[in-house]
């Protein structure tokens, strides 16, 4: 079921909305700006109803503050409200909302152009995903990397966890393309992608296709030994995999990882420590392949073998 949140500090409306729509949606309500923020950060609402006037923070201060955030900029705001007047209509648009209702709202007007705007917000949430997933490997793409890991760090720092980034290459993959062919490179980058898939699927997990036969992943709340230890067994399941190699170079197809775990702060960025899961990964090439190497929060290495 749908879940539509609707900020009013009237209780008598939102009691209105609620008996027009829960039949068909799951509604929640908060009675202040405040809290319609906080419940909207929080959850994963398909539409928003937002009053205009209220006390403390009025609705315009709300609708632009949820434009502003990652997480609800997407989600589609209807404006509920008496100010009829052309100006009013006109800067809601403009700050975001894609729809207005006047007070007092008709039942059938208030399900149509409900149902209207979540199916187009089923729409674009679909184009997104498909935009956003790589085609190969069916794992989240680089685009979507980019995009999330600045949410997921942005989350970390302010709750102070343990973060940790970690770098993904297929050992000698140009050699097994030159040997087996592209479309045996392509059946490897899909087998390895699911066989890390399998390891890395809790919520604080992610993982992703970077490009050509890299991958990244990051993972929140593991410390660097527990983060390190849990990375060793993804590089085992891959070389569990026994996809035979070119013999000149490795029995099985490998891969190589180099990762950081780090407490993220204000000054700290996730770009500046996927470089150091970059240099990591390059260490770990560099000292045979098939390996981790890990960077704990002061910049001491970690080596699998």
């Amino acid at each position: 079921m749908e879940k539509i949140l609707v900020v009013d500090d009237s209780a008598l409306q939102t009691a209105q909305l609620r008996s027009i729509l829960e039949e068909d949606y799951e509604v929640t309500v908060a009675q202040t700006a405040e809290d319609g923020l906080r419940l909207a950060s929080n959850s994963d609402f398909s539409l928003i109803l937002l009053d205009v006037i209220m006390p403390g923070m009025d609705g315009f201060t709300l609708l632009k503050k949820l434009q502003e955030e990652i997480v609800t900029q997407s989600v589609p705001v209807i404006l509920i409200t008496g100010l009829s007047d052309v100006q009013n209509e006109q800067h809601g648009l403009t700050l975001g909302a894609v729809d207005y209702i006047a007070k007092p709202f008709a039942p059938l007007i208030v399900k149509a152009r409900v149902s209207t705007h979540i199916k187009l917000y089923n729409y674009r949430k679909q184009v997104e995903r498909q935009s956003m997933t790589d085609q190969l490997t069916g794992v989240p793409n680089r685009r979507q990397h980019d995009r999330y890991s600045s949410v997921k760090w942005n989350e970390a720092t302010r709750l102070q966890v343990p973060f940790s980034i970690c770098m993904f290459d297929i050992d000698h993959f140009k050699v097994f393309n030159d040997t087996f062919g592209h479309p045996a490179g392509d059946r490897v980058i899909a087998a390895v992608a699911k066989a890390v898939s399998t390891h890395l699927h809790r919520s604080t997990d992610f993982f992703a296709r970077y490009g050509g036969e890299e991958f990244v992943a990051f993972m929140m709340g593991d410390d660097t030994d527990k983060a390190f230890a849990h990375i060793k067994q993804v590089r085992q399941a891959v070389e569990d995999l026994h996809i035979p190699h070119d013999p000149s170079v490795s029995q099985w197809v490998t891969v190589s990882i180099g990762g950081v775990t780090v407490i993220p702060q204000a000054e700290s960025t996730y770009a500046s420590y996927l470089k150091i899961a970059d240099t990591m990964l390059y260490d770990a090439k560099k000292q045979g392949r098939n390996r981790v190497v890990w960077a704990d929060k002061k910049m001491r290495q970690l080596f699998e073998k």
